[in-house]
């Protein structure tokens, strides 16, 4: 399927996977990447930083985003933006599917 240049349906565009993450790159540049991700319900990642801001867009579903310990339920037609240098992680309340957009600076 080919991404440039065509009307697509977000959350078509990767499927959910029993116990599994999935996770489709839409854009890789050198200034930052664009990705779509599927969690199955009760799978997430662990708590990283990263050095840059990473916007996140729930497509789908419901996933707890917990920034310097801080949990936020996020739904889906909501975003969080987990700030750079910041420890954060994230779990799936249940099945949920998210954009995640990073821009290096």
């Amino acid at each position: 399927m080919e991404l440039i240049g065509n009307a697509l349906t977000m959350s078509e565009l990767v499927a959910y996977s029993e116990g599994s993450v999935v996770s489709k790159t839409l854009i890789d540049k050198k200034v930052g990447t664009v990705t779509l991700f599927s969690f199955d319900a009760g799978q997430g990642l662990s708590e990283h930083i990263v050095p840059y801001d990473a916007f996140v867009q729930i497509v789908d579903g419901e996933a707890q985003v917990t920034i310097q310990g801080a949990p936020h339920t996020v739904a889906a037609g909501q975003m969080i933006i987990m700030p750079a240098n910041i420890p954060h992680e994230m779990k799936a309340v249940k099945p949920f599917k998210m954009l995640l957009v990073m821009i290096r600076s």
